[in-house]
């Protein structure tokens, strides 16, 4: 039997994944790490993380990391980048903390054009603390704060599409999706790319999170599948 494929820079040990069976972030997270390999760009990269389920990447990778308050990891990002000016940093955070308590400093970060790279996962809800309703949270979708969906004239935050109304022309900014890691890590190269130039580079991930969905293997991806009539997939500015 092969044995697993990890990133080189993964910590493998034997104790269990911190994510929920079926959790994106694990995917989000191993393809990153194929990434980092490709690029050698581990020893230069400092990886931040915000509060929520995305904390608990704090020790998934051999590389430096810092894990900051709900919704800061971007001005913490913006900060170590001026630091350390010649290193690859990382903001990594969910819906709940970029677009709803951070949302601010996402606009700060892409109106500067911060030479840093932002990955937000999108489950649609806030995960950790039980699947309340998010600024993602599509029409239709119960949670727990909104038993009944959200309002009908409500329409969920559409992220990227905010940003690059606000964001310099060499700025990188996409929405892919765990279930294509081929683009998943193109766009993720990409946006490293970006970062390299100088300029500010951000990564929407539509992402599975079964827990707070509560559905089994097909409805999560079938959920998923129907997030992108919602959410448009590709390259929202930039090349």
């Amino acid at each position: 039997m092969n044995e697993p494929r990890f990133p080189k820079c993964v910590k493998v040990s034997s104790k269990p994944s911190n994510f929920c069976p079926g959790c994106g972030h694990s995917i989000t997270l191993k393809n990153l790490g194929f990434v980092l390999d490709e690029l050698k760009a581990a020893p230069e990269t400092v990886f931040a993380t915000d509060i929520g389920c995305s904390l608990l990447a704090w020790d998934y990778f051999d590389i430096d990391t810092v894990q900051t308050h709900h919704g800061r990891v971007t001005a913490l990002a913006s900060g170590l980048k001026r630091a350390l000016p010649k290193s690859n940093i990382i903001a990594y955070m969910g819906d709940g903390g970029g677009y709803a308590i951070g949302l601010q400093y996402l606009i700060g970060a892409v109106r500067r054009d911060d030479p840093m790279m932002v990955i937000l996962v999108n489950n649609t809800v806030y995960a950790m603390t039980g699947g309340q309703m998010a600024p993602t949270t599509i029409k239709g979708e119960n949670t727990t704060s909104s038993p009944g969906g959200i309002f009908a004239d409500e329409e969920p935050l559409q992220g990227p599409e905010l940003l690059a109304t606000l964001c310099h022309e060499d700025a990188y900014i996409a929405r892919t999706t765990v279930d294509n890691q081929v683009q998943l890590q193109n766009y993720l190269k990409k946006a490293f790319a970006t970062q390299k130039s100088g300029h500010f580079a951000f990564v929407e991930v539509l992402s599975y999170c079964p827990t707070n969905w509560k559905t089994d293997a097909k409805r999560t991806i079938d959920f998923l599948d129907h997030l992108k009539q919602t959410y448009r997939v590709g390259v929202i500015h930039g090349e």
